[in-house]
């Protein structure tokens, strides 16, 4: 009986959670000085307008997240100009007004530089006081914020515009779902949306400026991916299962905006001659690896990195094989190489973000959840006031590579926590045969998709000669949820081509 596996209602997930916060670096609970400080806080109420400040309240702002995200940072409005342009304002939550430099709350956010989203457990940033409470964007509520303007062409470029302060306030928490069904005409007009006369009409414009944005970027070879990354499904604080989530109008939408917004940061800052974070990811690492990739599905790329040339194969082999294309999509992502954050001197050539196909990006929307956004805020709130940046040269060089860190570690708690919850899941599935795609073969070991639910795991028996994209039929033969393992056997294949 010593020897017995533990029942699935036994493990917990949160203890694995909070161990693999800590294995990678990150402080897991909040230390009593900085609750202290949190609790210590007011919220705000403005009965008169600061004089820096516009007041913007009266505009239909919405907010478009998960349903049950609370961190809201950013909000959109838009209007419509007599030449056929789109302006475009996104309220991003104003932080730093709550959080001072150097203060207890500021030094632990800057350690551990995220939110970590296990599924099982959210790891914030900010305590909930604030990053759910009086910094969020919340439906109702009057709020300050640091808008970011730009306007969008007919062809779907797009032109920075002003950075400046605002009180605004939330007349709708959308979710992406159900947003996002209604604008595909596959779903009915959400209550948040009928509720708020006029807001149909807005989103529905927010949605063409966003439609018109993507497909400019497409043509100048921004990168479409889908990888299969599941999110875990919670009800009543039990694991009920795993998802794969689907790209839809509605994510398409916040994302445009959130590039566009944050390619105006970088201008602004840039302008003010201040030096800066910026997001990067460089030309890839191994382009002759894309290129070997790309010949085994017959295409011909160029020999020197083409944005333009990788899109239309992705695009192509998207359409043509969407079954395989999340593994497709690995693949080149790991041969691109990883994001990261690089400071950029005033008047330097900036590296770019390849797979956006866009020179000037940061990260600046979401400082409820990451720190460099906090950094960006302060600088751009510094220009406004007529101050110098809160930030040196040095100082932001030491920080991009410190949050480059603690981004790459809380990629790596979220995979270690789906592999746990997914071994969890399968736990009383031992002898079941599932459908799968062949995700690694290597020397390290060969690994599996399976197609429902969407899990990895190792394949320890019948490996030989298993390649990447093959169909299989595998067997479970063990799980561990405390270690993240999957274990299969696999008993039938299909011929590769």
């Amino acid at each position: 009986m010593k020897n017995q596996r533990p029942h699935l209602h036994d493990i917990d997930l949160k203890t694995i959670a909070w161990h693999a916060m800590e294995k990678y670096g990150f402080e897991p609970r909040f230390p009593q000085n900085v609750m202290d400080e949190v609790n210590a806080m007011q919220e705000r109420t403005f009965f008169d307008i600061p004089k820096d400040m516009r007041d913007l309240r009266t505009l239909l702002w919405s907010s478009i997240d998960n349903h049950d995200s609370q961190d809201l940072d950013q909000l959109e409005y838009c209007e419509r100009n007599p030449d056929g342009t789109i302006r475009v304002q996104v309220a991003i939550a104003d932080v730093d007004s709550y959080v001072q430099k150097r203060s207890p709350t500021d030094e632990y956010a800057a350690h551990n530089g995220t939110s970590v989203y296990t599924g099982v457990l959210t790891f914030p940033m900010l305590p909930d006081r604030l990053s759910h409470g009086i910094t969020s964007l919340l439906q109702g509520k009057d709020r300050l914020a640091v808008i970011i303007e730009f306007l969008v062409h007919p062809d779907g470029s797009f032109s920075p515009g002003d950075v400046y302060r605002a009180l605004v306030r939330n007349k709708a928490k959308l979710v992406y779902e159900t947003v996002g069904e209604w604008l595909e005409g596959t779903g009915p007009l959400p209550k948040g949306i009928q509720d708020v006369p006029g807001l149909e009409e807005q989103l529905r414009l927010q949605n063409e400026a966003a439609q018109i944005l993507r497909k400019y970027r497409r043509d100048e070879g921004a990168l479409e991916f889908d990888t299969v990354e599941p999110e875990v499904v919670m009800e009543n604080g039990e694991v009920r299962g795993l998802v794969a989530l689907t790209p839809n109008p509605a994510r398409a939408l916040i994302e445009e905006f959130m590039v566009a917004a944050n390619g105006t940061m970088v201008a602004r800052l840039g302008a003010a001659g201040v030096p800066m974070i910026q997001r990067v990811v460089k030309t890839p690492r191994n382009w002759a690896g894309i290129i070997l990739t790309a010949a085994t599905f017959g295409e011909t790329l160029p020999e020197k990195p083409d944005a333009k040339a990788l899109a239309k194969f992705l695009i192509k082999e998207k359409t043509a094989d969407p079954l395989h294309f999340p593994d497709l999509s690995l693949a080149v992502i790991k041969l691109m190489g990883p994001g990261e954050y690089m400071m950029l001197e005033p008047g330097a050539t900036p590296v770019g973000h390849f797979a956006l196909a866009v020179i000037d990006y940061t990260h600046a929307t979401a400082p409820n959840r990451r720190y460099v956004d906090i950094i960006n805020q302060r600088q751009a709130k510094a220009i406004l006031m007529g101050k110098p940046g809160p930030y040196s040269a040095a100082d932001l060089s030491d920080q991009a590579l410190w949050l480059t860190d603690r981004e790459k570690a809380s990629k790596k708690v979220k995979r270690f926590m789906r592999k746990s919850v997914a071994a969890l899941l399968l736990e009383d599935s031992i002898g079941k045969t599932f459908d799968a795609l062949v995700t690694g073969a290597a020397d390290k070991g060969t690994y599996v998709r399976l197609l429902t639910p969407p899990a990895e795991g190792r394949v320890v028996k019948g490996e030989q000669g298993l390649n990447v994209g093959q169909k299989v039929r595998v067997r479970l033969i063990k799980t561990d949820p405390y270690n993240g393992f999957i274990d299969f056997e696999c008993i039938s294949r299909e011929k590769m081509a």
